[in-house]
């Protein structure tokens, strides 16, 4: 399960960030998360309520937010939202795809205290 480790430099992250800010708690942890990610929503809950107790966010919220898959389409050289990988093109069927969004994970901001 490589949620573990994401939620390992998630928690590096916010730690890092909270103690720079003087935050006695961190409330609230958003991740934005692609679609492309290959991150399962479910493991990564589950590993942010292990990975984060004893830290400063042992009682924060985790917030998710998804963002679409994109690609380039080198057949009809259209910009595409795709559901997954190996999808073809909506548009025009080709297989000829260059992701080019929705496959990172982020912090996109915390809460502190």
């Amino acid at each position: 399960m490589h949620e573990m480790s994401l939620v390992e430099s998630v928690r590096e992250i916010v730690e890092e960030t909270a103690r720079a800010n003087g935050a006695r708690r961190v409330a609230l942890v958003r991740l934005e998360i692609g679609v492309l990610a290959q991150v399962e929503p479910e493991a990564l809950r589950f590993a942010f309520d292990v990975v984060m107790r004893g830290s400063l966010a042992e009682t924060a919220r985790l917030e998710m937010v998804a963002t679409p898959g994109t690609a380039w389409c080198m057949a009809c050289s259209q910009a595409v939202e795709i559901a997954a990988r190996g999808d073809p093109c909506p548009r025009c069927e080709s297989w000829q795809l260059q992701v080019s969004g929705g496959d990172r994970m982020r912090v996109l901001d915390i809460e502190i205290e």
